[in-house]
């Protein structure tokens, strides 16, 4: 009974010293969110205004948020009495276990510091990769976010990006419309072609440099095939390349030259009655 009334007069005290301990690491904690916050978005600022590359700044400013947050939960256990000295010992000691099992999130933290190292694709760009195609949003810590163009977010591994091979579509200012053009083995080889560049001459998306090419290239089983390939700015690839298309289709059928299509013979025989 006597331990049970010192416990009752020292209840009070307790409540209002752990009371204070607990509410203080709540304001540490809401403090420190805030800071790392406010962290990440200075550090985007900085970089932004140094003209920084836009997928460096977005991976930097991830990780001051990542590095201020760290910090921010050690102060608030060693508030509420947790010996943050021992518990970065055990960290240290629990290190290669928990790197054996989050060997899938080291690799894709290593694999986004390869990606803002080398800039195989920056943020804007087009890309195919991982068996995914579209415009790169950001790239996190983790993930890269990107965006189809069908307006979908698809979030992919950094480490699927990286390991694999990217096609880059927005790497240089321009590219080239490969075609292929079918006409009818009744049409005049010379005119074709002179109906094909007055096309490409006249559309003016096509650049002057480089030259575009107009070539033979099949005697096909039933059409005699050009390659059509103008160069064109990245921006204006596939508006350039339906209003070409439509173009040729439009110019071929003015001069009376023949596109062919599938056909299919059929022949009856008629069995004499016994």
């Amino acid at each position: 009974m006597e331990n049970l009334d010192s416990y009752i007069e020292q209840a009070p005290g307790l409540i209002v010293t752990y009371g204070l301990q607990v509410i203080m690491a709540l304001v540490i904690f809401i403090v420190g969110k805030y800071f790392a916050k406010v962290a990440k978005s200075l550090t985007s600022k900085l970089l932004t205004k140094r003209k920084i590359d836009q997928t460096v700044v977005s991976f930097v400013s991830n990780m001051a948020w990542a590095v201020v947050f760290v910090f921010t939960i050690i102060a608030t256990l060693g508030q509420i009495g947790v010996q943050t000295a021992s518990l970065v010992a055990v960290i240290g000691a629990a290190g290669l276990a928990v790197g054996l099992a989050l060997q899938g999130s080291l690799s894709n933290f290593a694999s986004g510091v390869l990606m803002v190292m080398f800039r195989p694709c920056r943020v804007g760009d087009y890309i195919e990769a991982a068996g995914i195609a579209g415009t790169v949003d950001e790239i996190t810590i983790f993930s890269t976010k990107l965006r189809t163009p069908d307006n979908k977010v698809i979030v992919a591994p950094n480490s699927a990006v990286m390991n694999g091979t990217i096609t880059n579509y927005s790497a240089m200012d321009t590219r080239r419309i490969d075609l292929v053009i079918g006409v009818s083995y009744d049409a005049n080889l010379q005119e074709t072609k002179k109906v094909l560049k007055q096309v490409l001459d006249n559309n003016s998306h096509v650049l002057k440099d480089p030259a575009y090419t107009v070539a033979l290239v099949e005697l096909a089983d039933s059409s005699i095939n050009f390659v059509v390939r103008p160069w064109v700015k990245g921006a204006d690839y596939w508006p350039a390349r339906f209003e070409i298309l439509e173009q040729i289709k439009l110019a071929l059928d003015e001069a009376n030259i023949g596109i062919p299509y599938p056909q299919m013979d059929i022949y009856v025989k008629e069995t004499p009655a016994a």
